[in-house]
C-alpha cells in the first residue's frame, strides 16, 4: 500500500533535513554571514515544502528547491533587517538576487557588484574606493595607499559616501548591458588598484593578496570577454599580464628583490608576454589612446629594451608625456623623472621632481624617497640622499624590498 501524499513529503523532507541540513546551512551563511538567520530561512524553506510537495509532487532534486526557496527567504529577510553598513547590506542582497537569476548581462557575480557600485548619483572619486571596500574586501588603510591619502581622509570620504546613498536612498542595480561602456571606467580602476595591492607580496606569503591577484587577472579577463572592442580592457589585461609575467624574476634564489634592470627576461613568462602584446596590438587598432594602453605601452617598451639590451628611454619618456597629458598624477611624475634620468642624467631628473618636493600625496609614497634617493646620490648629494634612503626605508612594508633599499644606502654611505 502506498503512502498518502502529505506522509511521503514528510519522509522525504526528514531524509533530505537528515542527510543535508547542515551543509544547506552552511552554503546560506556563507552569504548572509549570519548562522540563525541561515537556519531560520532553511526552516521556512522546510515547511513551504511541506504544503507544496504534497500538491505537486516531490522535485527531482529537493535540496535544491530548498535551498532556492531558502535563499529567497534569506533576501527577504536581509531587506527587512537593515541593520549594520546598508550599503553591504543592499550589495548582500543584489549579490543573492543575481544568483537567483542565474543569468544577466554579466557572467560573474562579483564583476556584476563592481558595476552596480557606478551609479551616476555617486561622484566619481568615490566609486572605485567605494567597490574596493565593500566588494573586493580591502581596508581603509589599503585603499588610502593606493590613492595617495591619509587612511584617515579615506575613511571619512567613505562613510560620507554611504551616508548620502543612505540619505538619498540611491540604489544599487546591475546596469544594462548597453550602459557598462560608460560606468567602466571605475571597474577598471577598481580591477587594477586590487592587483597592484596583490603584487605587493610576489613571494606569495599572504594568502588574501595572492588571491586578490588571481582575482584581479580573472575579473580583467572577464571584462576583456565581455567588452572585446573596449580598448581599455583589452589596455589593462595586456598591463596586467605584462607585470605578471616577470613575477617570477623579481626575487632571486635567496629570496632577495631584483630590480627590472637586473632581472634576467629568460626567466619571463614569454607566452604570457605574447599575449600582452596581442591585447596591445588590439588595442591599437581602436581610434582611442587612453590611460591603460599608455601603461601597457610602457611596460611593452621596457620589456623590449631588457631583451634587446638597446635604450629607448626617448621613447619611453614620450609614453610617459602622453600619459601624463590625460591623467597627471605625481605617481606618473616620479616614473617618468627615472626614465628622464637614464635619458638626461640625475639633475633634470631632480629638477622635474622639484614641483613636488612638499607635495603631501608623496610625504608617504616609498617609491617618491627612494627615487629620490637614487637620484641624489647620482649627483654626490650624500647627506640628502641618505636622509631620503632612511625614508624610503621605513616606508616600506615587503622585507626583500627594504633590505635592498638598505644596500643601497649602505654603499652611498661608504662612497
Amino acid at each position: 500500500m502506498s503512502q498518502p501524499p502529505g506522509d511521503a513529503a514528510s519522509a522525504i523532507a526528514e531524509a533530505v533535513a537528515r542527510r543535508s541540513y547542515g551543509k544547506l546551512v552552511a552554503l546560506l551563511a556563507m552569504r548572509t554571514r549570519d548562522v540563525a538567520a541561515a537556519e531560520d530561512a532553511l526552516a521556512d524553506a522546510f515547511a513551504a515544502a511541506l504544503a507544496d510537495w504534497p500538491e505537486r509532487g516531490c522535485p527531482a532534486n529537493p535540496e535544491a528547491w530548498l535551498m532556492t526557496v531558502a535563499r529567497r527567504r534569506a533576501i527577504d529577510g536581509a531587506r527587512h533587517r537593515r541593520v549594520g553598513d546598508d550599503v553591504t547590506n543592499q550589495l548582500a542582497i543584489l549579490a543573492d538576487e543575481i544568483d537567483e537569476r542565474e543569468a544577466g548581462a554579466l557572467p560573474d557575480r562579483r564583476l556584476a557588484l563592481l558595476f552596480a557600485c557606478t551609479h551616476p548619483a555617486l561622484e566619481a572619486a568615490i566609486r572605485t574606493p567605494l567597490m574596493l571596500q565593500v566588494v573586493l574586501g580591502l581596508e581603509a588603510k589599503t585603499i588610502a595607499s593606493a590613492f595617495l591619502m591619509s587612511p584617515a581622509a579615506m575613511s571619512k570620504r567613505l562613510v560620507r559616501a554611504k551616508h548620502k546613498i543612505r540619505e538619498a536612498g540611491i540604489p544599487f542595480s546591475v546596469p544594462e548591458r548597453e550602459e557598462l561602456p560608460g560606468r567602466l571606467a571605475a571597474v577598471l580602476e577598481a580591477v587594477y588598484a586590487a592587483y597592484a595591492e596583490g603584487w605587493t607580496d610576489p613571494a606569495g606569503c599572504d594568502s588574501g593578496r595572492r588571491d586578490l591577484t588571481g582575482e584581479a587577472l580573472f575579473l580583467a579577463h572577464l571584462l576583456v570577454e565581455l567588452l572585446p572592442d573596449e580598448p581599455e580592457t583589452l589596455g589593462l589585461l595586456a598591463l596586467m599580464l605584462y607585470a605578471q609575467a616577470r613575477c617570477d624574476a623579481r626575487r632571486d634564489a635567496a629570496g632577495d628583490y631584483v630590480p627590472l634592470s637586473a632581472q634576467d627576461p629568460a626567466i619571463w613568462n614569454a607566452p604570457m608576454i605574447d599575449a600582452a602584446d596581442a591585447l596591445l596590438r588590439r588595442a591599437n587598432t581602436f581610434d582611442a589612446i587612453e590611460r591603460f594602453q599608455l601603461e601597457a605601452a610602457l611596460q611593452s617598451a621596457h620589456v623590449h629594451r631588457c631583451r634587446t639590451r638597446r635604450p629607448n628611454w626617448d621613447e619611453i619618456v614620450q609614453l610617459y608625456d602622453a600619459l601624463f597629458a590625460i591623467a597627471a598624477s605625481p605617481v606618473v611624475a616620479v616614473n617618468r623623472a627615472l626614465a628622464v634620468a637614464e635619458r638626461d642624467g640625475p639633475q633634470p631628473a631632480l629638477d622635474a621632481l622639484q614641483p613636488y618636493a612638499d607635495d603631501p600625496r608623496l610625504a608617504d609614497y616609498q617609491p617618491y624617497w627612494a627615487a629620490r634617493a637614487d637620484l641624489l646620490a647620482r649627483v654626490g648629494a650624500t647627506a640628502e640622499a641618505l636622509g631620503a634612503y632612511d625614508l624610503a626605508i621605513g616606508l616600506e612594508r615587503d622585507p626583500a624590498v627594504r633590505r635592498f633599499l638598505q644596500r643601497r644606502r649602505a654603499e652611498v654611505w661608504r662612497s
